[in-house]
């Protein structure tokens, strides 16, 4: 199940993100899910990324949530920061560009030193959580215009199928792990998961040229599963480019974008919750290539859904990751307050 030659993700260290048709998990025989889980697994194990194919999702409906983004970004300023983020306990809302500086860094001095440098990231975005959650009601467009309740829309029934499709992954990891199938079930379906729309406006090439620490997102490992708080992300991409993923020899490879796949990493709380059996990697948008006879970056956009399990649930070392002499190496954690510490450190 692992990709064939060309169809991956490589640099010279042999690192790869295996392309994994999900189909042959979804609907495929006993065998075959088995062995689609286990290639899953692995390729968690390996890179900590993988690229899924037929993985459930309606192609017009990622079409759609697509348009709906750009133009959602095309709306006045002033609209945008009417739905402007509020806490990282509700972590809902527009993020305007320069706002977030994202980082793998946990000590809160160095923190405060990366903040104060120049080159903060190139980006804004726009956060989708569950619906109905108490207490942190969506920022939702729907009172602008017809347009804004469209938009409301097709969200939600967005955050419905990632939802689904982040159960039916974590089911491929349960069964990969040597686990009943649905295991992972009761921690995660609930959906308290985070829909991030992301765009990275037009950018000349200069601004990479005049200051070395400016990137559209800076290196990174997810936290929630947004890295200790995400299982696992999906992420969708467009043709723009941009995305690479450090190898084991520590140097960053593109994740090219590949037509109708969404890219899915392991998070910092799945390597914690699986006892460090899976790699949580990190990874960075950097600056593309740029058309031939052009000093502009295209703008790019890419559709994030991050995956963390209900904020009630308790995390600690999965059954089987750990024994007499591989020991538990992490602390048990509650997931909500964790990611709102993470999100906390990020904005």
């Amino acid at each position: 199940m692992l990709s064939p030659a060309g169809t991956s993700a490589a640099d010279s260290s042999a690192f790869e993100i295996p392309l994994i048709d999900f189909s042959e998990f979804l609907n495929g025989s006993p065998e075959t899910r088995s062995t689609t889980a286990l290639a899953i697994l692995t390729g968690f194990q390996r890179s900590g990324f993988i690229y899924l194919k037929n993985f459930g999702l309606p192609k017009p409906l990622v079409a759609e949530i697509f348009a709906k983004s750009a133009a959602f970004f095309k709306r006045p300023l002033d609209q945008k920061n009417s739905l402007a983020w509020t806490t990282p306990a509700a972590n809902r809302g527009y993020v305007a560009e320069g706002l977030e500086k994202v980082t793998d860094r946990t000590d809160g001095q160095s923190i405060e030193e990366l903040r104060a440098q120049e080159g903060q990231d190139l980006k804004e975005s726009f956060e989708i959580g569950r619906e109905g959650e108490e207490g942190h009601p969506n920022h939702w467009p729907d009172h602008f215009d017809a347009d804004g309740g469209k938009f409301k829309a097709h969200m939600q029934e967005f955050f419905g199928k990632c939802t689904q499709l982040h159960i039916e992954v974590m089911r491929a990891i349960a069964v990969g792990l040597g686990l009943e199938e649905g295991w992972f079930d009761g921690y995660c379906d609930q959906g308290d998961n985070t829909l991030r729309l992301l765009h990275y406006p037009e950018v000349s090439a200069e601004v990479f040229r005049k200051n070395g620490l400016q990137v559209r997102a800076g290196a990174h490992t997810d936290y929630g599963f947004v890295s200790l708080f995400r299982s696992i992300t999906l992420l969708f991409q467009d043709m723009a480019g941009g995305l690479q993923v450090e190898s084991p020899s520590g140097t960053f490879v593109d994740a090219t974008p590949i037509e109708d796949t969404v890219v899915v990493n392991a998070g910092d709380l799945l390597a914690r919750w699986s006892n460090d059996n899976v790699k949580s990697t990190k990874h960075r948008v950097v600056e593309p290539r740029k058309a031939a006879l052009s000093d502009k970056h295209p703008p790019r956009y890419s559709i994030a859904f991050f995956c963390n399990p209900n904020f009630d649930r308790f995390i600690e070392a999965i059954p089987g990751t750990y024994d007499e002499v591989n020991v538990r190496k992490y602390e048990g954690v509650n997931s909500g307050k964790y990611l709102e510490q993470r999100l906390a450190a990020t904005f």
